[in-house]
């Protein structure tokens, strides 16, 4: 059988490290549990990563790319507001069940990783963040399809509370798909609970 390509090989070093990070925290797991776990030599991590934090850079770097580059399209859609709203929590709910590992880091870790220089883009995307939900609701209030009573500042912070800290309870394969999850938690989000 050939060896694994080294991109191949990269790429499962890194989705090793990511479960890792998402299941005892990125301060608690060191070289050797990847290593171990990769059942590999610590010094063989080496000749692929310099360093765990360069592994967790290309998590979250690679992760955070394609989601902004969905809300990216969301954004430029011709959909109307009320469908843009509901695409951006569907690719949210999509992105806590393709990518948990990656959610749960960014989710636990960005506090402390942004006291690192290198990581500095984190606060960058949550700005982005923040701008993406607040432009989805203003266009929603100003098309007449969402109240315009609304507080977007307490909107917002509801809808990212909400959605993320689902990466805290929701398992990939569970009794319910995220989607459906995606489409109650839009079902309370837009129509209450109120009978």
């Amino acid at each position: 059988m050939p060896d694994r390509a080294p991109a191949d090989r990269r790429g499962e070093l890194l989705a090793i490290a990511a479960r890792l990070f998402a299941d005892k925290g990125f301060k608690n797991t060191t070289v050797r549990d990847i290593a171990d776990a990769a059942g590999i030599l610590s010094g063989s991590l080496y000749h692929h990563f310099d360093s765990k934090e360069s592994m967790v850079d290309e998590i979250l770097r690679t992760f955070q790319e394609e989601l902004f580059g969905q809300y990216d399209e969301i954004l430029a859609s011709d959909a109307d507001p009320l469908a843009k709203l509901e695409q951006a929590v569907l690719v949210s709910f999509d992105a806590i069940d393709q990518h948990h590992d990656e959610v749960a880091i960014f989710q636990n870790e960005a506090a402390y990783l942004l006291t690192f220089d290198r990581f500095s883009y984190l606060a960058d995307r949550n700005r982005q963040s923040r701008e993406v939900w607040l432009t989805l609701l203003r266009n929603g209030i100003d098309a007449g399809v969402l109240r315009d009573d609304l507080d977007v500042e307490l909107t917002y912070r509801f809808i990212r509370d909400t959605v993320w800290v689902a990466v805290s309870w929701y398992r990939p394969g569970g009794r319910r798909t995220h989607t459906e999850i995606a489409k109650q938690y839009l079902s309370i989000l837009l129509e209450g609970i109120h009978s």
